[in-house]
């Protein structure tokens, strides 16, 4: 007999799938892709995690995470066990990097493409970045674009297209601001340095909002679309970085009065679709949070 399975709504708009989540597979299991995994796991979902080196290898391998050795290359893939590719979803946290990005990135999508074409897998989740907006000194919603300043941004372009691109899967995209939180000390960015446009807005979120964004997504069962994914308030630079230093006992930057071309990266459609309430709504909390915790210590 063939059983198809239910969709049920569960409240306004979230529909999830009665054939429940068993397996995740996570390529490029870093600082967020573990605290993904680790969430996952305990919600009773089997956790596969990729990681190119021995070092890494070893620290996911204690976090319960079934652990698989893998580097692609833009002309192909090294992987030791293949079946890290079946899985009910397929989250690609790899961020571009390396000697002409904007080539060899893509190629290296492209090499994931042809895996995920071969072992049919329905659905993906690509952690983007908001690296893919060009500074119009405005506003940037998702489809604003444009032609992004830095290689990466261009190359996460070509690898958001090549994703969606597919037949016969299903590719979110979230383009998440800058990361912070725990270890990821912000202070360290731009300490010391010279000459930082004062007045330019930051775009951070912290990490587990990205983790419960990325979570929520897959949950409510939404495929095909592209979220930002950055805390709502924008402080400057000035404002963010010269707290951060003091903090933490570092050097603050050094800042002028020129203008720079930037960008407010908008998250109202996540916002609304998911009906998301962001943890730390601006950068600024994760610092008070922080501060307030030192006095205790």
């Amino acid at each position: 007999m063939n059983i198809q399975p239910v969709l049920v709504w569960v409240s306004k708009n979230r529909l999830i799938n009665n054939a429940m989540v068993k397996t995740v597979s996570i390529l490029g299991c870093g600082w967020l892709g573990t605290a993904l995994g680790k969430k996952y796991l305990t919600k009773g979902v089997a956790v596969k995690g990729s990681v190119a080196s021995t070092d890494s290898y070893n620290r996911l391998e204690t976090t319960g995470i079934q652990t698989y050795h893998i580097r692609i290359d833009p002309d192909g893939v090294a992987i030791d066990y293949k079946n890290f590719f079946n899985t009910d979803i397929l989250i690609i946290a790899l961020p571009p990097r390396g000697e002409n990005v904007t080539e060899n990135f893509p190629q290296q999508i492209n090499q994931i493409v042809q895996l995920i074409v071969e072992t049919k897998i329905a659905r993906v989740l690509f952690v983007s970045s908001t690296s893919v907006y060009q500074p119009w000194n405005g506003v940037v919603r998702e489809g604003d674009e444009g032609y992004p300043g830095k290689p990466t941004g261009r190359a996460l372009v070509k690898a958001e297209k090549l994703l969606q691109s597919l037949p016969n899967t299903k590719t979110t995209v979230v383009r998440l601001g800058g990361l912070i939180g725990y270890d990821r000390n912000p202070a360290r960015f731009l300490s010391g340095k010279k000459d930082i446009a004062a007045d330019t807005p930051v775009n951070l979120v912290h990490r587990d909002d990205a983790v419960q964004i990325i979570f929520d997504l897959i949950e409510r069962n939404i495929w095909g679309e592209v979220f930002n994914a950055c805390s709502p308030h924008h402080p400057t630079k000035k404002e963010f970085y010269t707290k951060a230093a003091a903090i933490s006992g570092l050097p603050a930057p050094g800042f002028n009065l020129l203008h720079e071309n930037y960008k407010i990266v908008n998250s109202d459609k996540l916002i609304s679709r998911l009906g998301y309430s962001f943890r730390y709504f601006s950068p600024m909390d994760y610092l008070k949070e922080v501060e307030e915790w030192s006095f205790r210590i």
